[in-house]
């Protein structure tokens, strides 16, 4: 049983409790490793250690195209030990193989990459007030940030949030879920052969009511990045609220996926299938997870997404062949399943899919004991139904008919959520109307899932603070901005307003 350490002030050490958390494989349901259990104590030590660095080291005031030089070094580090790290990550949150390895930690590496650029573009404004004035403005680090991070990708959040953090001049403290730690704790061995100070980068590992609690509220602490689920975000809120930290929340959605009549329903199909039966079962807050199809084509349509449901292997993650893996820990295969009671009890019928690990699996397989279900979609008329509402974070799908494309808005819209949405047509005109007309942070049109750090990414309503995250700006969201006025002519007397 290997057991994985904090990282705090450039050292792995274990929790101050001595107390350890147990890392289950989800493919399997065994235990595998172990994280330390941290709490008030640890996060203490490594704000601590934030603060110091960020204070002492030269990071802040290396000129910006030396920190960038620095961060494309962790960028070559990360492609060097992606193998590894993508085996890690698999085994310890169930995502397959094949999205690790040759997808997620490349373009991680990618990510860094242009983050790294985004350190030489940190540039103020000059304002002309007054022929004596010399106004301008200055970007500067938060000083001290924290990272908390989900666990349904673990290593692409650590990456994208931790460059962004250090490109623009910060110190962070990182707060990785207890169900999926380990990848993240390993992956900090890297710092070891760069030239990043030590204490730049913390990290504590344990639950969230201690040591995400204790981030949440730290005093030292002047920013909060929070990607999760939406309640937890209104935890972090309340928690967040007595020192007035700056948040910035990538929270959950119940994206709606509109195909019309005129599209190409077998590539409207494909999208669909690819944006909610995906290779981590569906555990990814920008799913399609309301399939909203014209009336016209309907029947005709459900049948199409069924067959591509046909064709997914379910099982081991680290199998090249399995398309879709399992659920990332028991709580959250326990939610699933009891959406799928809940959308029985609803009245919505089941057109394929709903099995789990009982029913997929024989009583002699190794992946008896992890988490499955399989691709599964209910249709119902009623978008009010809890499975049409509520996120489920699985596999897990309603099709919902409409006839106008009026319609088809107003149940897109019909929702707290607002983080993502498709639209499948052929009518150019249409495309224009409906990306203005639904509220959401992202919308793709005859495609989906279409995600790069060179665009801005965020929720609206329930879905997010409105902070989004990349594209050009990217670093702003861990810089406060400062205004100076120069005096640059004749002293203007005392009291006197110029």
């Amino acid at each position: 049983m290997e057991r994985f350490l904090n990282y705090v002030s450039g050292e792995h050490r274990p929790a101050r409790s001595g107390q350890w958390l147990d890392s289950v494989d989800p493919a399997t349901g065994e235990v595998w490793a172990q994280i330390p259990a941290g709490d008030t104590a640890d996060v203490d030590d490594a704000v601590a250690a934030a603060q110091e660095a960020f204070r002492s080291s030269d990071w802040r005031r290396v000129p910006t195209a030396v920190r960038a030089v620095r961060l494309r070094a962790w960028a070559d580090a990360i492609e060097a030990n992606a193998e590894h790290l993508s085996e890690i990550e698999t085994r310890d949150n169930g995502r397959p193989l094949k999205e690790t390895r040759f997808a997620q930690l490349p373009g991680a590496a990618m990510q860094v990459r242009y983050l790294a650029g985004l350190a030489e573009e940190i540039e103020g404004t000059t304002t002309d007030i007054r022929p004596e004035a010399f106004a301008y403005t200055l970007w500067e680090p938060v000083g001290v940030g924290a990272v908390i991070i989900p666990w349904n990708g673990p290593l692409p959040v650590f990456f994208a949030k931790v460059a962004a953090a250090l490109a623009a001049g910060n110190a962070v403290v990182v707060k990785p879920s207890e169900h999926a730690s380990v990848s993240i704790l390993e992956a900090t061995r890297l710092f070891a052969g760069l030239d990043i100070p030590p204490g730049l980068v913390n990290v504590v590992a344990g639950t969230g009511a201690a040591a995400g609690d204790a981030v949440a509220g730290h005093p030292d602490i002047g920013k909060i990045s929070f990607t999760g689920s939406t309640e937890t975000g209104r935890r972090i809120t309340r928690r967040a609220t007595g020192n007035i930290k700056n948040l910035q929340l990538e929270l959950g959605g119940k994206s709606p996926h509109i195909i019309f009549a005129d599209a190409d329903l077998e590539a409207a199909a494909a999208g669909v299938a690819g944006g909610i039966f995906t290779p981590n079962a569906g555990q990814t807050c920008v799913v399609g997870s309301r399939v909203l199809v014209q009336s016209a084509v309907y029947d005709e349509f459900v049948g199409l997404l069924a067959k591509q449901a046909e064709n997914l292997a379910v099982g081991d993650p680290a199998d090249p062949a399995t398309g879709m893996g399992p659920i990332a820990n028991p709580a959250q295969y326990d939610k699933i399943r009891s959406y799928l009671q809940i959308g029985r009890e609803e009245g919505a019928e089941l057109a394929f899919g709903g099995r789990t690990t009982e029913d997929l699996f024989p009583a002699d397989s190794r992946l008896r004991g992890g988490y499955y279900v399989e691709p599964t979609l209910f249709t119902t008329g009623d978008n009010r139904l809890r499975i049409c509402q509520e996120e489920i974070f699985g596999p897990v799908a309603v099709a919902l008919p409409f006839d106008t494309e009026e319609q088809a808005v107003r149940i897109a819209n019909d929702t707290p959520y607002g983080l993502a949405a498709g639209l499948w047509t052929e009518n150019l005109r249409r495309a224009h109307r409906l990306t203005r007309a639904l509220r959401a942070g992202s919308v793709w049109v005859n495609t989906y899932k279409a995600l790069h750090w060179a665009l801005p990414f965020g929720g609206h309503k329930h879905s997010g603070n409105g902070g989004a995250a990349g594209g050009a700006t990217a670093l702003r969201e861990w810089m406060e901005l400062k205004s100076v006025w120069m005096n640059v002519g004749d002293p203007a007397p005392r009291g006197e307003e110029r």
